[in-house]
C-alpha cells in the first residue's frame, strides 16, 4: 500500500486537503491525524471493517479497546445509552480537551469498537485538524495512538511515517502535538468514578467538578496487576516501549542523579551502549557522553510533551540501555510515571 502523506497547517487549515483525508475516512480507510495529546489513527468508528483495520495496521490485541472521537455533543447522545450528569458538566468544562469519559455504549457502536463490552471511551479533541476530519468525515472517528502496538506513541508525523508508512492510507503532518501523552481517562459506570487512566487531565482539576474520584491502582502502575478485562487502554498490556531495555530510577531526587550514574558506568563496563534521560535541574550530575534532557523537573508538563519523543530518539541510536529519572508522580507527574514505569516493563528501583 502507498501512503498518502499530506501537511496541512492548523493554524491555516486546508479544507481541500481534509476532504481528501475525510474521503478516506467514509470509505473505510485508514487515516492518521494529529490530536493535542498525540497522534491518531482514524476510521470510522461505526464501521466495523474500517476499525478491524486499526487493529491489523497497528499490531494491536483485539481486546484492548478503542476511543471514539466526536466533534459536536448530538454524537454523544448518539453513542451512549446513559449520560449522566457527570458527564455532561465534565464536558461542558474540559471539552474540546484532553479528557475520555467511559460510558455505557448504544447499539449504533459495534463491538470491535469497545472490544466487546457495554461501554464505550469517548472525547472531543482540542486539535483543529482533528476536529475539521471528524466534521468533514460525518461519522464519530476511532483512533487509538497511531504507532506499531506496544511502542512510544507518536508526537510527530514522523514517528507515525516510521511505523505505519505503507500500512495505513494516508498520514496528515499536522506538525508536533501540545500534550505528548494520551488522554486522561475517567470510568463514569463506576461507582466512584475512576480514573483508569492518567493524562493531562489532572484527578484535581476533575474534582473541581466531580468531588469523589479514585485512581485505578492499574493507572498508578506502581506494579504488575493482573487483570483479565482492559476497559480502557493502557490497562492490560506493555505499551509505550522503546526497543532498548528501560530502567526507571525513582525516589529521593538528591539521591536519583548517583543511582543513575552508577548503574550507567556499570553497565558501560559491561560493553552495553546507554543513554539517559534526565530532567534539567540534574542532567550535569552525570559523567556519561549520551544524556538526554526531557524537561524541567520543575515544569513537569515539558517532561510530557517530550517524554516519547526522547525514548524514540535513543532508540534510533540503538542504545541498548536506557535510565530514566522519575520524578513526583502527582498532577501531571503522575501520567508520566505511569508512561515510564509501563515503558519499563515495571523495571523501577526506588532509592531513599
Amino acid at each position: 500500500m502507498e501512503t498518502i502523506i499530506l501537511k496541512i497547517d492548523p493554524n491555516n487549515i486546508d479544507l481541500n486537503k481534509i476532504k481528501l483525508a475525510a474521503r478516506i475516512i467514509k470509505n473505510g480507510g485508514l487515516v492518521a491525524f494529529p490530536t493535542e495529546t498525540v497522534y491518531g489513527l482514524g476510521a470510522n468508528a461505526l464501521d466495523e471493517e474500517a476499525v478491524q483495520k486499526i487493529f491489523k495496521a497497528k499490531n494491536r490485541p483485539i481486546d484492548n479497546p478503542v476511543i471514539v472521537h466526536i466533534a459536536n455533543m448530538d454524537d454523544l447522545y448518539m453513542l451512549t445509552e446513559v449520560i449522566p450528569d457527570e458527564a455532561l458538566k465534565l464536558a461542558s468544562k474540559f471539552w474540546p480537551g484532553p479528557l475520555t469519559l467511559l460510558l455505557k455504549k448504544s447499539e449504533l457502536v459495534p463491538d470491535i469498537t469497545t472490544a466487546g463490552l457495554d461501554t464505550v471511551a469517548i472525547r472531543m479533541p482540542n486539535h483543529p485538524i482533528a476536529l475539521e476530519l471528524i466534521k468533514e468525515s460525518e461519522v464519530p472517528i476511532a483512533a487509538p495512538s497511531a504507532n506499531l502496538s506496544g511502542k512510544p506513541s507518536p508526537t510527530t508525523a514522523e514517528h507515525v511515517i516510521r511505523d505505519l508508512n505503507g500500512k495505513i492510507d494516508m498520514i496528515i503532518d499536522g506538525g508536533e502535538v501540545t500534550f505528548g501523552v494520551e488522554s486522561t481517562v475517567l470510568d463514569l459506570t463506576s461507582e466512584p468514578p475512576c480514573i483508569l487512566r492518567p493524562g493531562p487531565i489532572t484527578i484535581e482539576e476533575i474534582k473541581t467538578i466531580i468531588r469523589n474520584v479514585e485512581i485505578h491502582p492499574i493507572a498508578r502502575a506502581e506494579k504488575p496487576i493482573e487483570t483479565i478485562i482492559a476497559k480502557s487502554p493502557g490497562m492490560k498490556y506493555r505499551h509505550y516501549a522503546p526497543s532498548a531495555e528501560l530502567i526507571v530510577i525513582e525516589g529521593d531526587p538528591l539521591k536519583v542523579p548517583l543511582k543513575i550514574q552508577n548503574i550507567a558506568e556499570e553497565q558501560i563496563k559491561a560493553g552495553k551502549k546507554v543513554g539517559i534521560i534526565a530532567t534539567e535541574e540534574n542532567a550535569n550530575s552525570y559523567k556519561i557522553n549520551n544524556v538526554k534532557i526531557v524537561g524541567k523537573r520543575s515544569e513537569p508538563r515539558t517532561i510530557a510533551k517530550n517524554l516519547f519523543k526522547t525514548l524514540r530518539e535513543l532508540d534510533s541510536e540503538n542504545v541498548d540501555i536506557i535510565i530514566a529519572e522519575g520524578i513526583e508522580p502527582t498532577g501531571i507527574g503522575l501520567a508520566i510515571m505511569n508512561r515510564l514505569r509501563k515503558a519499563s516493563g515495571y523495571h523501577i528501583i526506588y532509592v531513599s
